[in-house]
């Protein structure tokens, strides 16, 4: 038997890849399959399965392309309903693989179909638990995505998902591994380790959500507590996970198409498209196409774009560095945005030497903003980012609901924007130059670098690593 890990910094997302004998099955593949059958073959194995935890609503799953390519059933757990042929296991349900059983084990909660996967070596010993979104590491998923599809409220939710660990996932023995579905920045969760592979012993003695003799209130009351909204997007997601959709292969040819900076000019003049644009963000503020949005490559790429684009039928042209247009298309393609129109050929540098209209973003170092006397400062991190330390003065306006605070950024004067490392205020500054807001002036290296200045900050002053 041998299990691997293909974890994606981007999604936070972990996919599976597990073989004994011959035979190996996939669980939750990422949309782009091909490194799932390079596994494959060079292992001289035949794809059997494909085990999907549940509806995914962050990212869209490889299921669909990879039954496709391969002749693998594709497994969901029980009340799953799907618009292609798959196997709506029932809860018990075991499935060889080689030496191995796989159990199917219904946790509703998360969503209603959630299954986690319990993996039985060739002694019959419980081996690993494939948890999906039922159990992270440090958390539980979060219990209020399918509440409107099902007619549920999150409590009723949330009280599932405790009948489901109690039931399901603490009667297992301490030293089955878990392999969680998700990591650290993902949005199906609030307080995920960093850790990607951790045990059942360890989840019930530091698990909040796992600890012995907590009541079945306790536990809905403290997995409610500080959920943000749902993304937009999720719904997309859902629904293309459910559905169907494009293969990878066809959206890769149909992304791909590059314009010279003419005719990209004429496609953003005529048609609704967003203008995106997934340089680093020190390139992009030097020079940029007027009314571009910035989403680096280099960041929480996918999930920034399902949260800030929302629709992923929206039309995107792509400004990307040269060589890294199919990993952009890719990239989107992972949270449903498949309708790239165009990519500007030879990148940004072909548009100045086109003679092309550009503009910019005005930045300030930390040192310089503390020379100033209490000028308006917004900080868009999270707003636990900015309860843990903050500017005294600075205004809360998280990147996640940018387009809720419009109303409170000045349109005439000067003002300042800062994240922790200075990817979200890019984003951000690019929204409101969008929207006409132009008077916004970047902080470089964001809070990481105002802690180092001597300017007010609160208490308990912790820098993020994130960007």
């Amino acid at each position: 038997m041998e299990i691997k890990q293909i974890y994606t910094g981007c999604l936070a997302q972990g996919s599976y890849y597990v073989k004994c004998s011959g035979e190996a099955v996939i669980i939750d593949p990422l949309r782009e399959v091909q490194h799932y059958i390079d596994l494959a073959e060079k292992d001289n194995v035949k794809i059997k399965y494909i085990f999907e935890t549940h509806f995914h609503a962050d990212f869209v799953s490889g299921h669909v392309t990879l039954a496709e390519k391969t002749g693998a059933q594709i497994v969901y757990g029980p009340t799953a309903q799907t618009a292609f042929e798959s196997i709506k296991a029932t809860d018990g349900q075991r499935f060889k693989v080689g030496k191995l059983e796989i159990e199917v084990l219904h946790t509703p909660g998360h969503t209603m179909e959630s299954a986690c996967f319990l993996v039985y070596d060739k002694n019959g010993k419980q081996h690993a638990l494939f948890s999906g979104d039922t159990v992270f590491l440090g958390d539980v998923g979060r219990p209020d995505l399918a509440q409107k599809a099902e007619n549920m409220t999150q409590e009723d939710l949330a009280g599932m998902l405790f009948d489901s660990i109690q039931t399901k996932i603490m009667p297992l023995k301490d030293d089955v591994i878990i392999y969680p579905g998700h990591g650290a920045g993902s949005a199906c969760g609030k307080n995920m380790s960093k850790e990607t592979v951790g045990t059942v012993g360890h989840e019930k003695a530091n698990n909040y959500a796992l600890r012995p003799g907590m009541t079945r209130e306790e536990f809905v009351n403290e997995v409610l507590e500080g959920l943000l909204p749902p993304l937009e997007y999720f719904g997309f997601n859902i629904q293309m996970n459910k559905q169907g959709y494009v293969s990878i292969d066809e959206v890769i040819k149909n992304g791909t198409n590059l314009l010279d900076p003419d005719q990209f000019e004429i496609a953003a003049n005529d048609t609704d498209a967003v203008i995106l644009d997934v340089r680093h963000e020190s390139e992009f503020v030097k020079g940029f196409i007027p009314r571009s949005v910035f989403i680096g490559l280099d960041g929480g790429f996918a999930p920034w774009v399902g949260a800030l684009l929302v629709d992923v039928k929206q039309p995107i042209l792509l400004v990307v560095e040269e060589g890294l247009e199919e990993e952009a298309v890719i990239r989107l393609s992972r949270v449903g945005f498949d309708n790239v129109i165009g990519i500007l050929q030879g990148g940004f540098k072909n548009w100045i030497d086109s003679g092309k209209e550009i503009d910019r973003i005005e930045t300030i170092e930390a040192s310089k903003l503390e020379g100033l006397d209490r000028p308006p400062v917004f900080d868009v991190r999270k707003t636990g980012e900015y309860t843990a330390g903050h500017i005294e003065f600075a205004e809360s306006t998280p990147l996640d609901f940018i387009n809720q605070y419009i109303s409170a950024f000045p349109n005439k004067d000067a003002f300042y924007i800062h994240c922790a490392g200075g990817y979200r205020s890019v984003i951000a500054n690019s929204i409101l130059k969008k929207q006409g807001i132009h008077n916004g002036i970047d902080v470089l290296g964001g809070y990481d670098e105002i802690t180092k200045t001597e300017m007010p900050v609160t208490d308990n002053v912790c820098p993020s690593t994130l960007k």
